[in-house]
């Protein structure tokens, strides 16, 4: 698969999904202002995509927010298994505290086959974490605490998404996704 068509398929997911059904009400304002680094990693193995991680975190905090606020780094093949992916995470937000970021940055998840703990394979809920790809979402913490003090009641978003993707439905979600 192309960079390009990996960047087409994750901008439909962001357009559709994420900003179409409001899973991320704070994601619209950096997506339209294209605050939004994407990034198509190549890495072959797990030390690989943890160099560019570093990288993307040096870029992240050196550049202004109005130019860059957020970064995905994605990753098309690497990690096809979601529980090898979620045991990377763990090496991966070490890599942001080696970098002094806690409270800095902050990492969140994206998987095709995310699954949040204690839930099944086809639970609905588990949707509002799944991408086409793998991806890293490097947020910075004061971004994430403007939006939130912005949005009423921030605490009820995942609650909303769970009633909105029950809604949506399995066969409404890959309707929506498919490009």
């Amino acid at each position: 698969m192309t960079d390009d068509e990996v960047l087409r398929q994750t901008r439909h997911w962001l357009e559709k999904a994420v900003i179409g059904l409001n899973l991320c009400p704070f994601a619209k304002a950096v997506y339209v202002k294209n605050q939004v680094r994407l990034v198509v990693s190549h890495a072959r193995h797990a030390d690989d995509l943890l160099e560019e991680l570093d990288r993307e975190l040096d870029l992240l905090v050196t550049t202004p927010a109005d130019e860059i606020d957020t970064t995905l780094l994605i990753h098309p093949t690497l990690f096809d298994d979601f529980l090898d992916f979620n045991d990377f995470l763990e090496v991966a937000e070490g890599v942001v505290d080696e970098h002094e970021l806690e409270g800095v940055v902050q990492l969140a998840s994206f998987h095709p086959k995310f699954q949040f703990d204690g839930t099944g394979l086809d639970d609905i809920g588990n949707y509002s974490n799944r991408a086409p790809f793998a991806m890293l979402h490097l947020l910075r913490e004061d971004s994430v605490e403007r939006a939130v003090a912005a949005f009423p009641d921030a605490d009820a978003i995942f609650e909303r998404n769970i009633q909105t993707l029950q809604r949506l439905g399995l066969e409404g979600w890959e309707t929506l996704t498919r490009c």
